[in-house]
């Protein structure tokens, strides 16, 4: 009979042996002044335009505002946030998403010829050449995003949790936390947890006391509740050594049958994961030693490959 704590058990006993997710793949909350109007909220660095925090992005950036006052394109901000605070997704984490050609093209069209007035020419590093296709490619555009509104705005996705999910969405922290309270601050909305046991860490240090969670938006998603013992599955930004709740993160409530499952099903997987180890060393070693037990005729036939470094 399927037990609906194997998936958990599973999940834990992974924690310890899924590599470490790299710097770069990391997202983080926008903090553009001129892009927080976009429709999403959280970037990666480095941009499109190689800088690799916001800050050296927003001195970068601000240089348009003069053009931005003209309104030479409604197209031009959303092109500019694009490239200088592109959107970063769970599924995309490793490549920043880049603006679609056409959005690049009428930036540019409505833009340029305000620019020439002023002896300026369209930026080569904003070039529209490179930029993918709509049709044919990952890009983002005006146009391809639906804005949720009424009471559907912040229907939470449901994620399902088990193996597959957590390999594919590579979460940077996995604990067991109980929340104290969730606190809404103008468009900020946070949860504060106390720690109470951590399963997987990344760059982020997590000890085991109170913590402060970050949502991406003023929804809550996932849903947490004041007095509620959790498992919690997310991600992080280590530049501001925060712990992130956005979308793809999962937040079950934590029973204390699947903490003892869990330890159980982790110590289990671990033994086995040691023994097959050794047995693998074992036959490396059985088969360097037949390796080298040939005859010499057959040494002779099969010379070492001579070395590329010429002798003095």
């Amino acid at each position: 009979m399927f037990s609906p704590l194997l998936p958990v058990a599973l999940l834990a006993a992974a924690c310890a042996l899924c590599p470490e997710p790299v710097r770069a793949a990391s997202c983080e909350p926008v903090r553009i002044p001129l892009c927080r109007s976009m429709p999403w909220n959280m970037t990666k660095m480095p941009n499109h335009l190689h800088h690799s925090t916001q800050d050296n992005a927003v001195l970068a950036i601000e240089q348009f505002e003069g053009l931005l006052g003209t309104g030479c394109s409604p197209d031009l901000l959303f092109f500019l946030c694009a490239m200088y605070a592109p959107i970063c997704t769970i599924d995309f984490q490793h490549e920043p998403i880049k603006p679609c050609k056409a959005v690049c093209e009428r930036a540019k069209c409505g833009c340029e010829p305000v620019m020439k007035r002023y002896n300026h020419s369209w930026p080569d590093s904003l070039s529209c050449n490179d930029l993918p296709l709509y049709d044919r490619g990952v890009c983002i555009s005006p146009e391809a995003i639906v804005k949720a509104e009424g009471p559907d705005r912040c229907r939470c996705k449901t994620v399902k949790l088990g193996m597959k999910t957590y390999l594919k969405n590579n979460y940077n922290y996995v604990i067991r936390a109980r929340v104290r309270e969730v606190r809404s601050r103008g468009p900020e909305l946070t949860a504060v947890v106390d720690v109470k046991e951590v399963l997987k860490s990344s760059l982020v240090n997590i000890p085991k006391e109170t913590q402060t969670l970050y949502y991406s938006s003023s929804c809550l998603c996932p849903p947490l509740s004041a007095g509620d013992e959790y498992l919690i599955m997310g991600y992080e930004n280590e530049e501001r050594s925060r712990l992130l709740l956005i979308e793809g993160s999962i937040a079950q409530r934590w029973k204390d049958k699947m903490g003892r499952k869990v330890k159980v099903r982790h110590r289990t997987h671990s033994k086995k994961v040691l023994k097959k180890t050794k047995q693998n060393s074992r036959q490396d070693n059985t088969h360097s030693s037949k390796m080298g037990s040939g005859s010499p005729g057959e040494r002779q036939r099969n010379p070492a490959p001579e070395s590329p470094l010429r002798p003095d």
